[in-house]
């Protein structure tokens, strides 16, 4: 579980697409809403920097996240995000509160582990293709994960990994194991990997050896250090 993640709110009331832009251009605010938990929504702004901070961890989408306001702190998970087409900039975030004793339903990334000592990379030259980097789960707030991890060291070519096959933590469900029409989707799976991707490599290869040759043939010899021409 990674440290406890925190952002600094102020409540405001002057609302609509222009009071939005305002924050943005002026003072580098976000305009923000939190919802849920039987309460009214809240509209917020938090400085852009925090916000931009906190997305750089990975734990940011899938753990509790603590708003403060004032003196008042909010439990709550991040539910959308806004960000600009061109620039890197978030236009607008949405936090959904979260009470301890209500189940939520969040999307956790995947962890795949022991990639490089693959069976059937490592002895057969397969390839690893994820069909999934995420999986949705409903769980307690306090038994959400802030990620899970898929093994994949005894997969040869040919082999799978569905939903089901993940060990998942206590109080842990995937959403898509508890529907009426459970749909146990391939998670990750080794494949041979095609003549055109093994072609593609060695010429990469055979590329760059290249340029590295060349790019050896370009130097100028070193010359000799004045002291070691002179004649003393």
């Amino acid at each position: 579980m990674s440290d406890q993640i925190e952002l600094t709110a102020e409540l405001r009331t002057d609302k609509g697409k222009g009071a939005s832009r305002r924050l943005r251009r002026q003072a580098d605010l976000v305009p923000a809403v939190m919802y849920g938990a039987g309460k009214d929504a809240v509209a917020l702004s938090i400085a852009h920097k925090d916000l931009h901070r906190a997305c750089e961890s990975e734990a940011f989408f899938s753990q509790i996240i603590t708003i403060k306001t004032g003196k008042e702190e909010t439990q709550a998970i991040i539910k959308d995000l806004q960000r600009h087409p061109a620039r890197d900039r978030i236009l607008h975030a949405d936090f959904y509160r979260v009470r301890m004793d209500q189940e939520i339903t969040v999307e956790v990334p995947l962890h795949f582990l022991n990639e490089e000592r693959c069976v059937g990379v490592r002895q057969h030259g397969g390839q690893i293709s994820h069909n999934l980097t995420s999986l949705e789960v409903s769980c307690l707030p306090g038994n959400l994960p802030e990620y899970i991890e898929v093994d994949v060291e005894e997969l040869d070519i040919g082999d799978t990994i569905h939903m089901s096959q993940i060990p998942m933590p206590e109080g842990v469900a995937i959403t898509a194991l508890q529907a009426a029409e459970v749909l146990d989707q391939i998670v990750v799976s080794v494949h041979e990997r095609r003549l055109e991707e093994v072609e593609e490599e060695v010429e990469a290869e055979a590329a760059e050896a290249g340029e590295a040759e060349a790019e050896g043939e370009g130097e100028e010899p070193e010359q000799a250090d004045d002291a070691e021409s002179s004649d003393d």
